[in-house]
């Protein structure tokens, strides 16, 4: 009798062992596409962030040039 008991307490431990893990696994998912939405999102703005440089200096190249621009030339 002890050793059924024993044996149930075991399988329900085991049970709820499952059930955490299977829940830790989709947290684990989510938290994985989160990560890749984030890394593309960072990706688009970095490269926003050079296009916005590259039309800066652009521009900065067709000023005319200053004296101080001149004297360091």
């Amino acid at each position: 009798m002890a050793a059924s008991k024993q044996l149930d307490q075991i399988t329900e431990k085991v049970e709820r062992l499952l059930l955490r893990h299977e829940e830790l696994q989709r947290t684990n998912a989510l938290l994985v596409e989160q990560v890749h939405a984030l890394q593309a999102e960072r990706d688009s703005l970095k490269s926003r962030l050079l296009a916005a440089r590259a039309r800066i200096d652009a521009l900065l190249e067709r000023l005319p040039a200053t004296e101080e621009r001149k004297e360091s030339t």
